[in-house]
């Protein structure tokens, strides 16, 4: 005991977060108490089957159907080559620090999204309610993309060896108004262009969605898309009914065989005629809209949106890891991987529209669409003009089918998890039939969007329910409450001791100032320069539907603020505000097994009652020193 005396005596300042060898020893050797019953509540919650699982499910998640048609539109959109700055300003200072911050936080408590914040904070457990509702809500419309794709999938099989939207003269089209797009030269002038309408598009329109003029006439439900919704829940249901750490032979396959096709893509795509002309589209930058607010709000957007951070993924994927896992490692590798295949899939998509616009006398801006009409006009049109058409119309709806399905069960996992860590007791005995349960309601809560007008509220859902202002809102809190409330610097001291490496001091820079100082301006250059959002570019929604969609994003913000207030009422008893206040941002989780700092593990061996600060390693040496003076 007198090397442990000395120790405290002489280097407690140092003992702190640099010289803890003994004490880790000491605490890896000896089991405290409560180590027992940790130990038997991560058995029963499962784990990893292999160190890649991770990897694996953190890439499945992350590259979907956004990298496909939501990047290249922005881009575009935004400039081209100008729009990769901000993007790529976005990667590095919220985009792999915010990414990283989650699925670390979830390795060390052993916990999904929706309990995080709140273990940290109590006062702001409305953050996790907030982002499940956003995940429930994306779960609801995301497979509506899926079982087009499986429709899609299977149309390319009834014609062959022709493509059904090949054709002007089904029973779907106008054929007045309707031209192919395979002849060489366009059956129209570029005059009378803009009152005719693509074979393509019209099959698009007319047969698959046949859609309707107006939201206020939403029409029959589409039985055929609705049974391919239904097969689409069916995979997704079976592939995590175990639960997802359980199936990782299907996670390999799913992240790594999309990369299959698109490097077949990208071979065939950049030998098309008129292929340089899209690509130099997407490269030449337009400087002057670097002094708008739309590139910088549409590049950090879509960092947000296709790393699916705040959306409680992240952390529900880091709880199933070993407690040392370099989690680090792998979140890097997973934001550089799901970058790269924007860039890919965005040389891919420009390539195509170029090869399109040269055919068609036209510019790369009027060829492309916006959302689900990118994927399902632009890309049925390029197949078209490849020998094989049938085939290669095959392989990339078997692709997206792919890419959506693993994005769409890693969706799901993240709500069954959260809600399972949140209600363990009840919910773990009975995760395969909560996890059934919950398929089937988001399942049904789709169905209005297959109807003939459902398209325009999946335009709603996918505008306003996780995107824009309402994710700035729930991961500008999360980042403040998680590395303010642990204390400055002390996140990092954490999740070093976890991986035994130093993390860098610019993810604490970010984590502190930049990313909350950037998302503050971004939020405010969001609502300067809002627009109601418009279907296909032309269609205003009733105002009644816009309200509809403004109640719908502020469901997921108002539980921050709402959660807050009903804590403060509930704990009046407790005395001031200011007592309130230290009670609601006193951290209360237990940490696994080997943490550098326990609250649980804290109050109950060293009769702390409410944890004002974080416990230092020397008072882990106390703790240690007196159960081995209590149990010699």
């Amino acid at each position: 005991m007198n090397k442990e005396e000395d120790i405290k005596r002489n280097g407690k300042e140092n003992l702190a977060f640099e010289n803890i060898e003994l004490d880790e020893k000491k605490l890896n050797e000896k089991t405290l108490p409560g180590d027992v019953e940790r130990q038997e509540e991560e058995d029963e919650r499962g784990g990893w089957g292999n160190q890649l699982d991770f990897l694996m499910s953190c890439i499945s998640v992350s590259v979907g159907l956004g990298n496909v048609w939501r990047f290249p539109y922005l881009a575009y959109k935004n400039g081209g080559g100008a729009f990769l700055i901000p993007y790529f300003i976005a990667m590095v200072v919220c985009g792999i620090p915010i990414f990283f911050q989650e699925v670390a936080l979830g390795q060390y408590l052993g916990s999904g999204g929706m309990t995080l914040v709140g273990s940290i904070a109590p006062m702001f457990q409305g953050v996790g309610f907030g982002s499940t509702l956003m995940v429930s809500y994306i779960n609801i419309y995301y497979c509506v993309i899926v079982a087009w794709t499986l429709w899609y999938f299977i149309q390319s099989f009834v014609a062959i060896p022709d493509l059904p939207w090949d054709t002007c003269s089904g029973w779907w089209n106008e054929k007045s108004t309707c031209y192919l797009t395979t002849l060489e030269e366009p059956q129209v002038s570029n005059e009378t262009h803009f009152f005719n309408v693509s074979s393509v598009e019209q099959f698009w329109d007319r047969r698959c969605l046949q859609r309707t003029d107006t939201i206020n006439d939403m029409g029959n439900v589409q039985w055929e898309i609705l049974g391919c919704l239904m097969i689409g829940w069916i995979l997704v249901y079976l592939i995590i009914w175990k639960g997802l750490h359980n199936s990782g032979k299907i996670i390999w396959f799913t992240a790594l065989f999309p990369y299959v096709i698109i490097v077949i893509l990208l071979v065939r795509a950049v030998t098309l005629p008129g292929a340089d002309v899209g690509m130099l589209a997407f490269i030449t930058p337009k400087w002057d809209l670097l002094l708008t607010a739309s590139p910088w709000i549409d590049g950090f957007s879509q960092i947000f949106f296709a790393y699916c951070v705040g959306m409680g993924v992240l952390p529900s994927l880091g709880s199933y890891n070993k407690f040392k896992h370099n989690c680090y490692r792998d979140a890097v590798i997973t934001c550089i991987v799901n970058t790269g295949t924007s860039i890919l899939t965005g040389a891919i998509t420009f390539a195509i529209l170029g090869n399109l616009a040269q055919s068609q006398n036209q510019t790369v801006d009027e060829v492309a669409a916006e959302g689900p009409g990118l994927l399902f006009i632009v890309y049925p049109s390029a197949v078209l003009r490849l020998p094989g058409s049938p085939a290669w119309s095959i392989i990339f709806f078997g692709m997206i089918l792919i890419i959506g399905i693993d994005s769409q069960f890693c969706g799901v996992e993240a709500f069954i998890t959260g809600m399972v860590d949140f209600f363990p007791a009840y919910l773990r005995p009975r995760r395969r039939w909560f996890t059934l349960i919950s398929c089937i309601t988001f399942m049904v809560l789709g169905i209005p969007m297959v109807t003939q007008g459902g398209v325009f509220l999946f335009q709603l859902m996918d505008s306003y329910s996780a995107s824009g202002i309402t994710i700035l809102w729930v991961i500008a809190f999360q980042t403040v409450i998680i590395y303010w409330t642990l204390g400055r610097g002390m996140f990092r001291k954490m999740i070093g001791h976890m991986l035994d490496r130093k993390i860098n001091i610019f993810f604490e820079i970010c984590w502190a100032y930049l990313a909350p100082l950037v998302m503050t301006v971004i939020f405010i250059f969001y609502c300067a320069t809002y627009e109601p959002v418009k279907y296909g570019g032309f269609y205003t929604y009733p105002p009644w539907a816009e309200a509809i969609a403004w109640l719908i994003s502020l469901s997921s913000m108002i539980m921050i603020p709402g959660y807050a207030i009903y804590y403060v009422i509930i704990n009046r008893h407790v005395g001031s505000m200011k007592e309130i206040w230290k009670k609601g941002t006193t951290p209360v989780f237990k940490a696994r097994k080997g943490a550098l700092f326990d609250p649980a593990a804290t109050q109950t061996n060293c009769g702390v009652n409410n944890v004002t600060s974080l416990p230092t390693v020397e008072s882990k040496a106390e703790l240690v020193e007196n159960d081995v003076m209590t149990n010699p």
